[in-house]
């Protein structure tokens, strides 16, 4: 991570951590690196969540984009992959987002994209962070009509709403969804895309008022959504977080749909239907082992990422594969979009229920969630990654693993904040991976402290 920008653009405290004025920086600094080679006047495509801060990080981000002589076009509040999808639609030279996703609303976030849809890459990101933090480059400030200006893009949703019909073939027609809109930024797009296309919607948490993202609702407290499904008679519910990158589903019976039982669902149907490109999907290391033996029984190959989404693209983008994610919900569809897009997972997930005939409940059968045990064992700060060196260590992780016969594993993952390293370890024995896991942590603990 850089100095100001984490895994997903610069998040923190709005007000506190992230202020006006750093939001102003970004704007000067983005705009100036992002349109450098620019032969006419920037266009940059500003989009936001529903929190109360939004507007004034807007304001004050506007105002640096436009002091560098660019053009700041408000698209309002859409979903962050509106902005990734609507940058390349309408032939902009960058997009922003003004978003903390899934986090409480105290937080906010402002994240960049590149002409082309895709979030920045590590060295662009540097850059931006160079010239606000050591003045690395002198920025010019053209004057009189050389300064730039806002205009609004008042019809943005309903572009994002056409594009994102237009990536199935289905019709609803006698579906009934249910759908939590965690009072972010699908409140004002994800009824009207799947009304439009003839479903039946039932809708919670549509009513933002600055302070409600993400309050008890959403993707991060999926309860409400699992009874709200079953009281109204829902055949799917679907459940967005603030910023609608990630969704996760609920079938019929009120049972959780996560992240890894979606890209099962809908990878088996891309093979099955001859679309998966390499006949690969692309998961991190902390998927579910049932998403590996569910691929293995169907002869799908999984590419494993580190953690982020961000190293889910960037697979995705080198080896040109369709289909990839995280047990988040933040789920890929590269032939769509360049980002983790909850609308348009949402409509892929259920034009296989309606393709099928079958119920989610069935469909989701075809993974079978193993349980998974996580135990933190405490070590010196510098030991972090000292486990990869010890004997003992490396010879308790094998034996472990010769125990499963293939049908269990060892995660090992040293913490990027804290002085500790994680232990996880999955199989369909949940007493016997307990047992495992306090052994190990322990020997972890005694021989790195």
């Amino acid at each position: 991570m850089g100095r100001l920008f984490g895994t997903d653009g610069v998040r923190g405290v709005a007000n506190s951590e992230l202020t006006a004025e750093l939001a102003y920086k970004l704007g000067q600094a983005g705009a100036y690196v992002l349109t450098q080679e620019t032969k006419h006047k920037a266009k940059i495509l500003v989009g936001k969540d529903t929190r109360v801060s939004s507007d004034m990080l807007e304001a004050a981000l506007c105002a640096g984009i436009c002091s560098i002589g660019a053009e700041a076009v408000l698209l309002g509040v859409v979903p962050t992959p509106a902005v990734a999808h609507l940058t390349r639609q309408y032939g902009a030279d960058a997009g922003v987002v003004i978003s903390a996703s899934h986090n409480s609303m105290e937080y906010n976030g402002i994240k960049f994209f590149n002409a082309q849809g895709y979030k920045l890459s590590d060295e662009t990101e540097e850059k931006i962070e160079a010239i606000i933090l050591d003045n690395a480059e002198t920025l010019e400030y053209p004057t009189g009509s050389g300064v730039g200006k806002i205009t609004y893009k008042f019809d943005a949703k309903d572009d994002y709403i056409d594009f994102a019909k237009s990536t199935v073939d289905v019709r609803l027609d006698g579906l009934k969804i249910a759908v939590d809109c965690a009072n972010g930024a699908s409140s004002f797009v994800a009824a009207p895309i799947f009304e439009q296309l003839g479903a039946t919607v039932y809708v919670m948490n549509d009513e933002p008022n600055g302070t409600n993202i993400n309050a008890g609702c959403g993707s991060t407290h999926i309860d409400g959504l699992q009874k709200f499904t079953v009281k109204v008679g829902a055949d799917i519910g679907l459940a967005f977080d603030g910023d609608a990158d990630r969704v996760l589903a609920v079938d019929e019976n009120g049972a959780v749909v996560d992240g890894d039982k979606i890209l099962a669902v809908c990878g088996l149907d891309m093979k099955n239907r001859g679309v998966l490109a390499g006949n690969t999907i692309v998961a991190t290391v902390m998927s579910n082992l049932g998403l590996f033996v569910m691929a293995k029984n169907h002869q799908i190959h999984v590419a494993q990422t580190k953690v982020g989404d961000r190293y889910v693209l960037e697979e995705l983008a080198q080896k040109q594969y369709s289909l990839g994610g995280e047990q988040s919900g933040h789920i890929i569809f590269f032939d769509y979009n360049t980002t983790g897009d909850a609308a348009v997972t949402a409509l892929q997930l259920i034009s296989v229920l309606m393709r099928s005939g079958k119920r989610l409940s069935e469909l989701a059968a075809v993974m079978e969630v193993l349980p998974q045990v996580l135990i933190n064992a405490r070590v010196k700060s510098e030991n972090k990654d000292a486990y990869l060196n010890d004997e003992a260590i490396r010879r308790e992780i094998e034996g472990i693993e010769q125990t499963f016969c293939g049908n269990g594993r060892v995660l090992i993952r040293p913490s990027g904040t804290e002085p500790l390293v994680r232990v996880m370890i999955e199989g369909a024995d949940l007493d016997l991976i307990t047992e495992k896991a306090k052994v190990l942590a322990s020997l972890i603990e005694n021989n790195l402290n």
